[in-house]
């Protein structure tokens, strides 16, 4: 027998072949030619026969030259922080196309000369906030915060509630963020009751500003006692709201969710707020308010370490003009009932023991803690979580009570074949 080492196809004639071709334009040289070589060692080996090196090449090569994957979300969790928060409407995607190109990010065509950076974005969030006299958008919530405290309380006090002293994602605590800028904290009340007489005691001479954080991702109940804003407008410091998930208006979804323009006109002077919450953007942080606080934070020098990129103001300007995003959708969609029974009939109807049931949703990503909403699910064996989560696409199902759950909350109508397909095949 000859030496089938001989007949392993070169690196230049698996690249000859037009699917190869194709891969390179879609993925880059290098990553392909490190793929052949892998397979053709397999080959010479004797792991695999030299015919299939090209047919294993594209089968080894991912669909994209970015590691991230799209899955579906089936857990019933309409902001998971896993998987990356709000979905973005196609008028936003459309818009990152656009913005993917060379751009008049930061150029006045009228003169030629430079622009200001994102002003048609900042302008959109104005636009649909009533109360506030300018925008600044940073990279994220937390970021937000840092440049508030910075720019206003640097070398100076924040006076903040115990019971707003949160721990956010990842093991993050607002206390240790806002001292990192050089801050100082006054902390007041206990716990679980704070009273208007706190804050007016605590301040001072230094104080840079008094702090309401929404506590977003927990509820406190029973003997409790909060100060709102409109209470605090009359202590002669400026007041800070973090109000967290990003609404920027009333959801009547979720009454008890602060919204940008509430918080304004209830008096504070800076509302913080993140962009790819309820407000259904990219990741980003919101800050809202009077005109000579916003500038004062937009002149600041760490404004510039925190600035977004034009991809992320697109996407933004298009989510605050654009049609309903998904996520606010998802709060208004209706039928899932009716869709989770035709899903459990199609399944059943291919041999796969599957039950339309009840379920209840949650917001998730920090926003609206205890709120469970109205849900539908097709309830599987609990050996499909695992098989659908390894599939493609993934599918993220959750499990409660022995049982696999697809909610469906999270989940456009056009999504049930798709669940319909990847069931059949982790079957």
């Amino acid at each position: 027998m000859g030496d089938q080492r001989r007949d392993v196809p070169g690196t230049d004639r698996v690249l000859a072949e037009p699917e190869v071709a194709a891969a390179v334009q879609r993925l880059g040289h290098d990553l392909v030619v490190r793929t052949i070589r892998e397979v053709a060692q397999r080959a010479r080996d004797g792991l695999l026969d030299p015919p299939a090196v090209v047919a294993e090449t594209l089968a080894a090569l991912p669909r994209s030259a970015s590691g991230l994957r799209p899955v579906v979300n089936a857990t019933g969790v309409l902001l998971h922080t896993n998987l990356g928060r709000a979905p973005l409407s196609r008028a936003a995607r459309e818009a990152l196309q656009v913005a993917a190109g060379t751009t008049d990010v930061e150029l006045d065509l009228h003169t030629g000369d430079r622009g200001p950076r994102g002003a048609s974005a900042v302008e959109a969030l104005v636009q649909a906030v009533p109360g506030a006299e300018a925008a600044h958008v940073v990279n994220n919530g937390a970021a937000a915060l840092a440049l508030a405290a910075t720019a206003l309380a640097a070398d100076r006090e924040i006076v903040l509630s115990r019971g707003e002293m949160v721990e956010i994602g990842d093991g993050f605590r607002i206390p240790d963020l806002l001292t990192s800028t050089g801050a100082r904290l006054r902390e007041i009340g206990t716990t679980n009751r704070v009273r208007l007489d706190d804050y007016r005691q605590a301040l001072s001479a230094d104080t840079g500003f008094v702090l309401k954080i929404h506590p977003s991702n927990f509820v406190i109940s029973g003997f409790t006692a909060e100060v709102p804003v409109g209470e605090l407008r009359g202590l002669d410091v400026p007041v800070v709201a973090d109000i967290g998930s990003g609404l920027l208006r009333p959801e009547p979804a979720l009454p008890d969710e602060p919204d940008a323009a509430t918080t304004l006109a209830d008096g504070a002077d800076l509302v913080i707020a993140s962009g790819d919450k309820l407000l259904g953007g990219p990741q980003c942080g919101l800050l809202m308010g009077r005109a000579e606080v916003v500038h004062r934070l937009r002149r600041h020098p760490l404004a510039r370490a925190l600035r977004v990129d034009k991809l992320t103001l697109a996407a933004l300007e298009a989510t605050v003009r654009g049609p309903r995003p998904p996520v606010s959708e998802a709060l208004h969609r209706t039928g899932l009932a009716r869709r989770a029974a035709a899903l459990a009939d199609a399944l059943a109807a291919a041999g796969i023991p599957a039950e339309a049931v009840e379920s209840e949703a949650t917001v998730g990503g920090g926003g609206a803690p205890g709120v469970a909403l109205p849900s539908a699910a097709v309830a599987l064996p609990t050996r499909f979580a695992k098989q659908l989560r390894l599939g493609e696409p993934p599918v993220m199902a959750r499990l409660e009570r022995h049982r696999c759950l697809l909610d469906l909350f999270a989940l456009e109508p056009d999504d049930d074949e798709k669940l319909r397909r990847a069931v059949v095949a982790a079957h």
